[in-house]
């Protein structure tokens, strides 16, 4: 759907234009067109992670290692071996 969105904006078209032609597939909403606002959100949210592409690999690695069951932490200078388990400022480690 968002590239439905960008592809119609950059021929010119606004967002109220395009709404009502975009259709939820699934969910509670199915077969409804998204609201304006969600249509904005959805722009939003594409242009933050065009703008910060590093920002949104470090939170998907983040996301990555929740699931796994590893914990993130800040990265330092410190071998990994030197970590206690708790302290914030190891590497990533099981």
């Amino acid at each position: 759907m968002l590239h439905t969105v960008l592809r119609r904006r950059a021929n010119g078209e606004s967002v109220e234009q395009i709404q009502p032609g975009l259709i939820i597939p699934t969910g509670k909403r199915d077969r409804q067109a998204p609201s304006v606002a969600s249509i904005y959100r959805a722009l939003a949210e594409h242009e933050k992670q065009e703008a910060y592409p590093e920002a949104v690999a470090q939170a998907h690695a983040g996301f990555a290692d929740r699931r796994t069951g590893r914990r993130a932490v800040w990265a330092t200078n410190e071998p990994a071996s030197s970590c206690v388990p708790g302290d914030l400022l190891c590497r990533l480690h099981p």
